[in-house]
């Protein structure tokens, strides 16, 4: 298909005698003949990176280029890197987008035949877009129908769905990781229609970065997965980078003021079927750190610590578990969280007056007479062990709650 296209730029770029772009409707470049002249820096980011600034995908949108049915200009804007200006028409089968042909405007006017045969072309470029969106959709539509066999927790249907996606060349065999992305929704309910649009993206956006056949996403109704093959040695790094962009991506499409999103991390498995494990840990990641904002919006599974365990434990029960001690102290703060956080900072490093003091930001003999406090408070003894990790459990199990810590 990429070869049909190819040879009609290549074809019509010779007939008129200038160079041709062929991007699809989000700007993602297709094919493109070879560029004799001068190239601006917008088009080498789109070979390179596969991608634009929002800046500039509002300017093109401003000059109403995806409203539009024939040729239009796009006029030179320097800081965008646009320092050419573009001659565009768009790529319409049966009045539905499926990309844009781009002229560059610096290698001469078109005359009214030339601009004839542009219209030929996009036509032509339209019905082989069209053959692909089809013959694309067919594939995505198999993808998800596997995607979610390998999700469950049948091992026989997980393994004919391994096996179906690597002979089909929908996905490569080898070490499999998963990741998962969520947003803030009512409990049992689905996500707001934007969000699951914006999940969408994101996971595209993703997923692009990725060599054909490394990746597989599928969208759920509270959740999104991509599913990640053929790791190489660098994949806690590469995961993490692919998370991030997911991140990044789905705040963007949200456009809130204050966007929320995470990004859970499964352990890397040794087998495609095997990838349910890495699903389930990704999705429990994506739960925590979205209570225990301490951990990031794009946390590994192995980060979470004692937060796995405690995850599997249901509310209810880790509700009881509390210490009563920290109870008092709650009471005690009132508004405040003194002594809770100087508790759980002395805790969390090992109680160490020295670190704590310095991470507090506050005098030795402060420390000293909070830490006695405590102890009378919560009625506790901080040289006992016991103590220490029973106050410690039940610190994370009140983030983990999303209980403040001060009621």
């Amino acid at each position: 298909m990429i070869a049909d296209l190819q040879q009609l730029v290549d074809s019509v770029g010779d007939r008129l005698g200038r160079s041709v772009a062929l991007d699809d409707s989000n700007l993602h470049i297709l094919v493109t003949t070879t560029h004799p002249g001068e190239v601006d820096p917008a088009r080498v980011e789109s070979l390179v990176r596969r991608a634009f600034p929002k800046a500039f995908l509002q300017y093109v949108a401003s000059f109403g280029a995806w409203e539009s049915r024939d040729i239009f200009t796009l006029p030179a804007r320097p800081e965008l890197g646009l320092a050419i200006a573009r001659i565009g028409i768009p790529v319409r089968y049966e009045n539905v987008l499926q990309g844009f042909l781009w002229l560059l405007e610096s290698e001469g006017p078109l005359s009214e035949a030339h601009a004839d045969l542009l219209r030929e072309t996009a036509e032509d470029a339209a019905l082989v877009l069209h053959r692909r969106f089809l013959l694309g959709e067919l594939d995505r539509r198999r993808e998800r129908e596997l995607a979610r066999d390998l999700l469950t927790t049948d091992p026989q249907l997980r393994s004919e769905a391994a096996a179906s996606l690597v002979d089909e060349d929908l996905l490569a065999a080898g070490p499999v990781a998963v990741l998962a992305v969520t947003m803030p929704h009512p409990a049992a309910e689905p996500l707001a229609d934007k969000d699951r649009l914006a999940i969408a993206v994101g996971l595209d956006r993703a997923r692009r970065r990725l060599p054909a056949g490394h990746a597989i996403q599928l969208e759920r109704p509270d959740h999104g997965v991509l599913i990640v093959s053929h790791l190489g040695p660098r994949s806690e790094a590469g995961l993490t980078d692919l998370g991030t962009i997911l991140r990044d991506t789905v705040d963007r499409e949200t456009g809130r003021a204050r966007p929320e999103c995470w990004v859970g991390i499964g352990d890397k498995r040794k087998a495609l079927a095997d990838c349910h494990a890495s699903y389930v840990e990704a999705r429990r990641a994506t739960d925590v750190a979205s209570v225990v904002r301490v951990l990031g919006s794009v946390v590994h599974h192995r980060q979470l610590g004692v937060y796995s365990l405690l995850a599997r434990v249901t509310p209810e029960d880790l509700r009881l578990s509390l210490h009563p001690g920290l109870h008092k102290l709650r009471d005690h703060d009132s508004g405040n969280d003194a002594l809770t956080s100087t508790l759980e900072t002395f805790l969390d490093n090992a109680g160490s007056a020295k670190r704590t003091a310095e991470l507090l930001c506050i005098q030795r003999a402060s420390l000293y007479y909070r830490l006695r406090r405590i102890q009378e408070i919560a009625d506790v003894d901080l040289d006992n062990g016991e103590d220490r990790l029973a106050l410690h459990q039940s610190l994370k199990i009140a983030r983990l709650l999303g209980l403040s810590a001060a009621r």
